[in-house]
């Protein structure tokens, strides 16, 4: 018996979010009685690999089938049951970025598994029960997930569990499943944003909305985030302009994240906006309209103008760091 988690590799890396699944599965395996495996998809060295056991994990099984160098929910999903078929394992834990959210349902029905999408705390367990709370209605709320079937799987929202070094002593083998691979998607090229810190898994995000008058001006946006080590973003109205490139737009229709700190700056805070950080852990909004709606969410608010006030805040933080 065994939890198994999916680590999901970025050119051959692994992020943040990786060890928190690791981390995570490592405390349901505790909880069950059991021990973590991962499965890996991909050219991950086995350095990168093993840096896994500093997490929980006991043993990897490295997937490295040529026609799965790039990903596809339905091939991924495939291997990753398959592995659960040979180990056992009742519970699968992944994260819940873009490509987890597409792999979990197809792997819940492959499984004939219960699915609780979005986690953000431990399990709670009620015999074969899990009671597994989970973000819902684009993270405004959250619901009590029970998971009653045999195996269960959980996708956990990231920046929702801390890490845990529990070094383990892992084991590294190859795992190549008997499955017929073949598909018919062709994958020509991937394009990823080139910030310093990825906008998913960044515990601080600084954006900028139409309050910046115009593209000319998110030097304020990009040199705050610089000194705070984030990531940037923008509201919908800024890229839909073409101010600032798509991936960097969150909300509802856009990318939901979950950073311990969120500062928006000349962002009104429309219900769409909104959706998409409410499940940050801190909110901070700088806007120069005392009415406008990031007010009443916010944990902290500055009324005033963005132009004077941002560079007081980036010289003060220069000033500290100096300190």
């Amino acid at each position: 018996m065994s939890v198994l988690v999916y680590v999901e590799n970025t050119e051959g890396g692994f992020k943040k979010s990786v060890y928190e699944v690791a981390s995570y599965a490592k405390a349901v395996a505790e909880m069950l009685g059991a021990e973590v495996t991962a499965v890996s998809i991909g050219e991950v060295s086995q350095e990168t690999l093993g840096q896994l056991g500093q997490y929980g994990v006991s043993k990897v099984l490295n997937v490295r089938t040529g026609n799965l160098k790039s990903f596809a929910s339905h091939s991924y999903a495939s291997v990753i049951a398959a592995a659960a078929e040979q180990e056992g394992a009742q519970v699968i834990v992944l994260s819940n970025s873009f490509s987890g959210k597409g792999l979990a349902p197809r792997l819940a029905a492959k499984l004939e598994a219960s699915l609780a999408p979005g986690a953000v705390s431990l399990p709670e367990q009620q015999g074969d029960k899990l009671l597994v709370k989970r973000v819902t209605f684009s993270s405004k709320a959250f619901a009590m997930e029970e998971l009653g079937a045999a195996r269960k799987v959980i996708s956990l929202t990231p920046n929702s569990f801390e890490l845990r070094n529990q070094p383990t002593e892992v084991s590294i083998v190859d795992f190549e499943p008997s499955l017929d691979l073949s598909f018919e998607t062709v994958v020509k090229e991937i394009v990823r944003a080139t910030d310093k810190v990825s906008l998913a898994d960044a515990e601080i995000v600084v954006s900028g909305g139409r309050g910046l008058k115009g593209p000319e001006n998110w030097g304020l946006i990009e040199e705050l985030a610089e000194v705070l080590g984030a990531a940037t973003a923008c509201s919908k109205p800024v890229s839909d302009a073409g101010w600032r490139p798509h991936e960097e737009h969150v909300g509802q229709t856009g990318i939901a994240v979950q950073p311990n700190l969120y500062i928006a700056i000349g962002i009104s805070g429309a219900i769409q906006h909104l959706a998409g950080v409410s499940s940050s852990k801190t909110i901070v909004a700088i806007n120069k309209d005392p009415e406008a709606p990031f007010f009443k969410v916010a944990d902290y608010g500055i009324v005033g103008d963005a132009f004077e006030i941002v560079p007081r805040l980036i010289a003060a933080l220069k000033s500290h760091k100096a300190g």
